[in-house]
């Protein structure tokens, strides 16, 4: 449902052109913000949930670093400061031919449509005796309680890994599975009970977070050594049990909690949907973020198919470009101008990858690769950009050129 509120300051303008962007992610603020600075448009964000998550500094919230409403942001406050409005449904289904996306609530006519819904994971064999960081907001409380409950009964063994798709190799988020692994190690030394805890890492890959370039997988090896975090990558996953991890050689990796964040996948509304995708389910768009076969509709975040170099992965900041692209080649096309704006030229790979107790800078470009380590000062980093955000998306500063 809509916000009341929100409806007030974006009532529907006569003859203006209604612009529907459909998710309410970092990709589809970012558009509807754009849509509606640039004028001329009627902007209608339909999403899920009623709130912008703060995925990158949610790793935090299992080990009570912030609260669970810190890592949120009101989509009805960033609606009345931006002046477009909010529609809370689930939406079933985009028809590209009729110009309109079916809501469980209601149906939504658009001339210019941004899908940003994000995606989905794979659910390989017992997933369902995993949690993940990277899946529904509510998930980090459930691995709070999780990681209270061992630490009330002094002792325990939790392992942390990662999957990827092999139907496309940008679909793998591995970066807070790093993240969340060293927060927990960090977590258990302030309270002086890491010796009694075993923490593992595992990954079907050979060398998992290798996209991140050499320089930063030899710093992960190294904090493994370091802070005695043991290691099982390189076999594939056979599925997950009450007890563990199987491997499909047959070998055991044995805990009592598993976080496990699986390889992404198209979401299922676009199977159900007539756009274009590719093998993994993902929306087949051009370098512009026009999806192929159609003038109107563009895709951006994780609902696109990004092509590229073979470490390119999904990530928020390039989300963020795409979803600014998609505005500024609609505003241009609705004006009859030529010009188009690409997400190619901005493919990189940019963490700050936070310890607990400090941080490393990483960058991958087509170029360069580099790996800075922050130790304290990158953790007062992060804490600083999860501000930053909150402050930028809500219109109260101006956002800084490359973050």
């Amino acid at each position: 449902m809509a916000d009341p509120a929100a409806d007030k300051t974006a009532a529907p303008g006569r003859g203006r052109r209604r612009a529907l962007v459909i998710g309410g992610g970092f990709a589809g603020v970012e558009a509807a913000t754009a849509l509606q600075r640039a004028g001329g448009f009627d902007v209608t964000l339909v999403s899920d949930r009623d709130f912008l998550y703060l995925f990158p500094i949610s790793v935090w919230v299992p080990v009570r670093g912030i609260p669970f409403g810190r890592a949120q942001v009101s989509l009805y406050e960033i609606a009345r400061r931006r002046g477009f409005r909010v529609v809370v449904d689930t939406v079933e289904e985009v028809c590209s031919a009729e110009n309109v996306v079916r809501g469980a609530a209601g149906t939504y006519a658009y001339d210019y449509l941004v899908v940003a819904m994000g995606a989905e994971k794979l659910r390989p064999s017992g997933v369902d005796h995993t949690l993940s960081i990277c899946g529904r907001p509510q998930t980090g409380l459930e691995i709070r309680d999780r990681l209270d409950a061992l630490i009330a009964k002094g002792s325990g063994s939790i392992a942390v890994g990662f999957g990827g798709n092999p139907k496309d190799c940008s679909a793998v988020r591995g970066g807070p599975a790093f993240e969340l692994l060293f927060n927990i190690h960090a977590l258990l030394e302030r309270k002086k009970i890491r010796d009694r805890f075993e923490l593992t890492f595992f990954a079907p890959m050979a060398e998992p977070g290798e996209r991140m370039g050499r320089r930063a997988l030899a710093m992960t090896d190294a904090m493994f050594a370091k802070h005695g975090i043991g290691k099982r990558v390189g076999t594939p996953i056979a599925g997950f049990d009450e007890a563990g991890v199987a491997f499909a050689d047959g070998s055991r990796l044995d805990a009592d909690l598993v976080l496990f964040i699986p390889g992404a996948a198209g979401h299922h509304v676009m199977a159900v949907s007539d756009l274009p995708l590719n093998e993994a389910g993902f929306i087949r768009i051009d370098d512009h973020g026009l999806v192929e076969g159609t003038t109107n509709v563009y895709a951006a975040g994780d609902a696109a198919a990004l092509e590229g170099p073979d470490w390119r992965a999904k990530q928020g900041h390039t989300a963020e470009v795409m979803a600014r692209n998609a505005a500024f080649n609609i505003v241009a096309s609705e004006a009859g101008r030529p010009e188009r704006k690409g997400y190619q030229a901005h493919l990189s790979i940019v963490c700050l990858m936070d310890t607990g107790d400090g941080a490393a800078m990483v960058y991958r470009g087509r170029t360069r690769n580099v790996v800075v380590p922050l130790p304290l000062v990158g953790h007062w980093m992060k804490q600083a950009w999860g501000r930053y955000a909150r402050a930028v998306k809500l219109g109260r500063i101006p956002r800084v050129p490359g973050l």
